[in-house]
């Protein structure tokens, strides 16, 4: 009676009581059934120890997606290095360290499938047939028709090319002697301009102004988690995702068929090494279609990696003007003129950028573009050197990108160091041989090293991983290279790191973070 006087002086009447007890009990009930199932999970000793969480579906989502590292780290301290967390509906067993790289990227592949976890996010960006919307064998042809593209002698003429690209940024962007610069906004432009002319082509490349470059803003904006749980929702997001997809398609199939009509096809660019090769095996050819959506997902692919590196990069230099200048130092030994000016660098000249390079390296070490890389399990998995087993269903998660950052492998491993890897440690100098040496393997797209033990993983590992790495270390120590010869740079004044974007399914810094530019006064 109380308790009705009081809801009924609140205002509410009986018939409110009744909606406000019956959600009351079935909160109780659902709290009872998540806790009760997680005890009983727990007594299960062939599967790995749950995380515990509080809220249904939802799970440990929240947690996790805040900082997916420190998530790892507290996990860790109380499961040990294999465990698993509840999220959105599905269970991610998680597998930490060197042994839980060779775990997921070398499973075999009747046993794992990125396509499964993967394809419902990736296909309506990149399109269908492609990527992951296609079985693992149709990838790994893809990937090897990809390859006339990516070689030494392509590398050789991207280089001039890069530099033309940054050079007319420079000068549309950074007028004046001094000035501010969001590198949320000047990265992602620059890396999409200097790839879509190298691996593109001038045809395309003279697209991208104005409305057609916004295209790839609304086409990138479908990487995020919500994408990754509700492919498709009545979004505006959704919406202009999914006509900027159809209108980059169409723009390369309109280039496609001209120089397919016109039999003009050479030897200038990806667009040429997909129309002179693109049969499968089984004699079955690429259609137009298919070939543009494989263009759209290596652009975009590439496209998250550099502009994440170079903008890191730049606000880890903007804090450490010391290391700036022994870069800067580095320019004028390689490049530097008697007169003051550098000459146009080579692609072997960048070859030679050993400080430029280790600074790439070690941003990659600390910002490793994608934090989690999973698999969905097709068949009951073992897990190695343990007593657990991963149901069919359930997903199998590595994460390089917390090694790299782990102090059992690197000393002081929060610090940025470029100098760590002129001396690396004797775990550090197991990733500069590990694509290198021991048993190698070919998928279909050529040799790589078999082996994945190395903590450093920063373009993944196996089957799966990315082919662009080398266009990659070209074009940002190419683009970096024009940074350190033509500015220095601090970020604003009180400032510091900028937190990771945690909307962003890429490890991006949050938008907008700036630096504080000057051009650098020539002799």
């Amino acid at each position: 009676m109380i308790i009705l006087t009081t809801l009924n002086n609140m205002g509410i009447p009986v018939e409110g009581w009744h909606i406000l007890a019956g959600l009351a009990i079935l909160a109780v009930i659902t709290e009872i059934y998540v806790i009760g199932s997680q005890l009983l999970a727990r007594r299960n000793k062939t599967l790995a120890p749950m995380a515990f969480y509080w809220i249904p579906w939802v799970g440990s989502s929240i947690p996790y997606g805040i900082d997916p590292y420190e998530f790892f780290e507290d996990c860790r301290n109380r499961y040990g290095d294999v465990f698993s967390f509840y999220m959105l509906g599905r269970v991610m067993t998680v597998s930490l360290g060197t042994k839980g790289h060779e775990f997921v990227f070398n499973s075999k592949l009747a046993d794992v499938s990125a396509e499964e976890a993967y394809t419902h996010l990736t296909t309506p960006v990149f399109g269908t047939g492609v990527i992951y919307d296609c079985p693992n064998s149709r990838l790994m042809e893809q990937k090897k028709f990809c390859k006339g593209a990516l070689t030494r002698d392509a590398f050789r003429s991207y280089v001039p090319k890069i530099v033309e690209e940054v050079t007319n940024f420079f000068a549309v962007n950074f007028e004046g002697k001094t000035g501010k610069a969001d590198v949320m906004t000047t990265q992602p432009q620059m890396t999409i301009f200097t790839a879509s002319r190298c691996l593109l082509g001038d045809e395309i490349r003279s697209k991208l102004n104005g409305d057609f470059a916004k295209l790839y803003s609304d086409l990138d904006n479908g990487f995020t988690p919500i994408n990754f749980v509700f492919p498709n929702l009545p979004l505006p997001s959704y919406r202009k995702r999914d006509l900027a997809q159809q209108k980059i398609r169409d723009t390369y199939m309109s280039v496609i068929q001209r120089r397919r009509m016109e039999k003009d096809v050479q030897d200038r660019d990806l667009i040429d090494a997909l129309l002179k090769n693109h049969t499968y095996k089984d004699g079955k050819r690429m259609t137009p279609q298919e070939i543009a959506h494989l263009l759209i997902g290596v652009l975009m692919g590439g496209q998250h990696t550099s502009a994440s590196t170079s903008a890191w990069m730049l606000l880890r230099l903007g804090l450490d003007p010391a290391i700036q200048d022994e870069l800067y130092q580095e320019q004028v030994d390689i490049l530097g003129e008697a007169d003051g000016s550098f000459r146009q660098p080579t692609y072997e000249d960048i070859l030679t950028m050993t400080k430029l390079q280790n600074t790439i390296k070690e941003t990659l070490r600390l910002h490793m573009p994608i934090h989690s890389i999973f698999r969905q399990v097709m068949r009951d998995l073992p897990v190695p050197g343990t007593s657990f087993v991963v149901p069919k269903g359930h997903f199998v998660m590595a994460s390089p990108g917390y090694s790299q950052q782990a102090e059992r492998y690197f000393p002081n491993a929060k610090k940025f160091d470029p100098r760590r890897w002129m001396t690396p440690t004797e775990k550090m100098a197991e990733s500069e041989t590990d694509a290198e040496a021991g048993e190698t393997v070919d998928y279909g797209f050529g040799a790589i090293s078999k082996g994945v033990s190395s903590p450093y993983l920063p373009f993944g590992g196996g089957r799966h991983r990315c082919i662009g790495e080398q266009f990659a270390n070209c074009q940002l120590t190419t683009l970096m290279s024009c940074y350190i010869q033509n500015f220095k740079w601090t970020v604003p004044e009180g400032s510091k790191l900028p937190a990771v974007d945690t909307t962003s399914m890429i490890t991006l810094p949050v938008h907008p973070s700036y630096i504080v530019w000057s051009k650098r006064e020539r002799n």
